[in-house]
């Protein structure tokens, strides 16, 4: 297997590492190719007899599998835990259901552990480790013979350490032993230039009672909070647009590549099959869902992996990790607006294939926070993210069932205000649903509904547009000279 010049050197690094410190951590952006780099990592340590077994932990079962294969290959042995296997390939949600057969195996083999999107198991200690990483921490920190941990996302949202991760304890940083950013990627033509484009309107009027106001942006409507961004992202108007777009934009990468596929990301399952109606009745075109709810969707994922199918639309199953190259086009009908999902969603676009278009085009309602991670997204870490805060709990807390001090009946009080001030009837065009959006505290305190609602009509009047997205550091990146020959023939292709 030939490497990337990224892989190879990760792969010196970790095994420089690896004579005084066992455990490493790698950052390389999404869809620069961590499944082979770690799978190559680990034959060569056991080829150099430095280990016995390699066991992998990672965020999905279709991720667990494409391990288990890229591992199989590299080791010319088969890697499902079986008897004579080199190893097995687990998610993290299986980590506390492992048994002791699995975990003596630590006791008497040299061990190879690795974390693919390390980010999702927290802990610097056991006190403030979640369920994933508590195990990591107790079981497999001390006895695993060596670790790779490996993100392409390197912090948390709530801003907990990252399990086996080092910090500097002046600045809160994350330390990685090897760093891989997205701007080199797509210097060394291993990742895709991603074109973000942000879909808005200039006429949005919304009527509340008697009450009538306009708004020129979406940006300008979210900031007064009185549309939830969930009522966007499922507004029949919205979605027709957005699929609008991304399908023209799919039909003219498909001219020079037919296998070229799109992705839409929906809020949930309901709104998957609205979006898939949608598809059908708007534009005429047909869409696989894949969700939770069928219990078939690993195999749906491999299948349109490898078909020439046009649309794909999932909620969450195709996020962190989930290689499917001919991706190229993304339709982000999520209401999830976290900086992490964002990229990560990206990320399912940007790997770079043999087909004479490489484009990567990401469509989005203009919603601010969106905006802004399109415009950093060339960081490798979000500024306001960098930080992380280490709780230190010496001593034991307990906790009663059913005692509720005067401050916490307090709390419950002005909870239950908020609630029933959010208890809303959304009119959307001939359409009317209730909303209960639930405010609760940090402490997530359960909500009590109450009868009160107060009737809302949101209407979209203006001219749909869109503007492409500068994203800065990426205008010098220049297109690598073998993919400007496949891309001569093309003269009506733009970059």
């Amino acid at each position: 297997m030939k490497l990337r010049n990224w892989q190879s050197e990760c792969i010196h690094s970790a095994i420089s590492n690896y004579k005084s410190n066992k455990h490493f951590l790698a950052l390389a952006t999404p869809g620069a190719g961590k499944t082979a780099m770690a799978s190559v990592l680990a034959k060569l340590l056991y080829d150099q007899n430095d280990i016995d077994l390699v066991i992998c932990f990672s965020p999905s079962s279709i991720v667990a599998n494409d391990f288990s294969e890229a591992l199989s290959d590299q080791l010319k042995s088969h890697f499902d835990g079986t008897i004579g296997a080199l190893g097995n390939s687990f998610t993290y949600q299986g980590l506390s259901t492992l048994g002791n057969k699995v975990w003596r195996l630590f006791d008497k083999y040299r061990v190879f552990v690795i974390f693919d999107e390390i980010h999702h198991c927290a802990g610097s200690n056991i006190k403030d480790a979640n369920a994933w990483g508590k195990p990591i921490i107790t079981m497999i920190k001390e006895k695993a013979a060596y670790t790779i941990a490996l993100t392409g996302t390197p912090w948390r949202s709530d801003a907990l350490p990252i399990a086996l991760a080092e910090y500097c304890n002046d600045s809160g940083k994350i330390q990685c032993d090897y760093v891989y950013g997205l701007k080199q990627a797509i210097a060394d033509n291993v990742c895709r230039i991603p074109q973000v484009v942000a879909l808005d309107n200039d006429q949005i009027t919304v009527v509340e009672g008697d009450e009538t106001r306009h708004f020129t942006s979406f940006i300008d409507l979210l900031s007064q909070s009185i549309i939830p961004y969930s009522e966007i992202v499922t507004n029949t108007s919205v979605i027709e647009q957005l699929l609008i777009h991304s399908s023209h934009k799919l039909n003219e990468l498909r001219t020079f590549n037919k296998e070229a596929g799109g992705l839409i990301v929906a809020s949930s399952i309901t709104h998957a099959w609205q979006i898939q109606l949608i598809l059908k009745q708007v534009i005429g075109e047909s869409a696989l869902v894949v969700t939770s709810d069928e219990s078939n969707g690993n195999e749906l994922i491999r299948s349109f992996r490898h078909n020439q199918q046009k649309w794909i639309i999932s909620v969450g199953m195709i996020s962190e990790g989930t290689n499917i190259p001919r991706l190229q086009v993304c339709c982000y009908l999520s209401n999830v607006k976290t900086e992490m999902n964002y990229r990560q969603v990206m990320g399912r676009l940007l790997r770079i294939t043999d087909a004479p278009n490489q484009q990567a085009i990401f469509f989005m309602p203009a919603e601010p926070k969106l905006v802004e991670y399109a415009y950093r997204v060339s960081q490798d870490i979000p500024e306001n993210l960098e930080k992380v805060k280490f709780t230190q709990m010496d001593k034991e807390i307990i906790t009663k069932a059913n005692v509720l001090s005067e401050s916490d009946e307090v709390i419950n009080s002005d909870c239950n205000t908020l609630i029933s001030a959010t208890k809303q009837t959304i009119s959307i065009g001939d359409t009317t649903f209730n909303v209960d959006e639930r405010l609760t505290s940090s402490n997530d305190i359960p909500s009590i509904e109450l009868d009160i609602s107060i009737d809302k009509i949101m209407r979209i009047f203006g001219q749909f547009n869109h503007k492409e997205l500068e994203i800065e550091g990426f205008e010098q990146l220049n297109i690598s000279e073998q993919s400007i020959k496949k891309l001569s023939q093309y003269s009506s292709v733009a970059f």
